[in-house]
């Protein structure tokens, strides 16, 4: 699986310093937020304000820009959940691991249900017309990407918007979830040995999560 996933030229284009480390986790045992996702959530918070002016988010929004999105009306992910970090809810333990992460090292990182997938992942400049589901109001809709918006899919079509903005619902993390694949999304000036961190941070709570879980990771870009 890891070896499929891409990124194609056109985003390279579009950001040569672009680097994802791409990991898989199998075998995992969900469930509810308990006291120390919840500890972790609460851990992180208290770091994220300083983060807001980080050079790493503001990368992000002059990416956001480049490809015509407004990062003041959809902000990058990361941009967001520091916004919110004080009132950011409990999800699932595997969730919270990751959001956690996330805020603490400034980081765009997504996570997704690897069963729910059909075929790699692969980070590509959108035609327009590619589906995307999303929820409103209570009920699933489908969405379509703007013509040259990037976009992370697989054969059914878009699984994030905008880089990393938001998710689909259909390859979302839930309680029931054993197989995932997460997305840890890095631009200049980061430093790739604060990358492979956040990877090791987040491999190590999975772990505590479930003890036996298997992951692996993959370095894509960087060079």
């Amino acid at each position: 699986m890891l070896d499929r996933i891409v990124v194609d030229e056109a985003v390279r284009e579009l950001r040569p310093d672009f680097a994802v480390l791409v990991m898989t986790a199998t075998g995992l045992s969900n469930g509810p937020g308990d006291a120390t996702s919840a500890t972790w959530l609460d851990l992180a918070a208290k770091a994220a304000p300083e983060s807001l002016g980080d050079p790493h988010v503001e990368a992000w929004r002059e990416a956001y820009r480049a490809f015509g999105a407004k990062p003041k009306r959809t902000r990058p992910s990361v941009e967001a959940l520091l916004r919110r970090a004080d009132a950011l809810p409990a999800v699932n333990k595997v969730v919270d691991a990751y959001n956690a992460v996330s805020l603490e090292y400034a980081l765009p990182i997504g996570g997704e249900d690897l069963d729910a997938y059909r075929g790699p992942a692969r980070l590509v400049r959108a035609r327009g017309d590619e589906p995307f589901d999303t929820v409103s109001g209570g009920e699933t809709i489908t969405e379509h990407p703007a013509e040259g918006e990037v976009v992370w899919r697989d054969d059914d079509g878009v699984t994030c918007r905008r880089w990393n903005w938001r998710q689909c619902a259909r390859t979302r993390l839930t309680e029931t979830t054993t197989n995932a694949l997460f997305l840890l999304e890095r631009l200049a000036p980061y430093s790739l040995d604060r990358l492979h961190e956040a990877g090791t941070d987040l491999a190590g709570r999975l772990r505590l999560i479930t003890p036996d879980v298997r992951i692996e990771t993959r370095l894509i870009g960087g060079e």
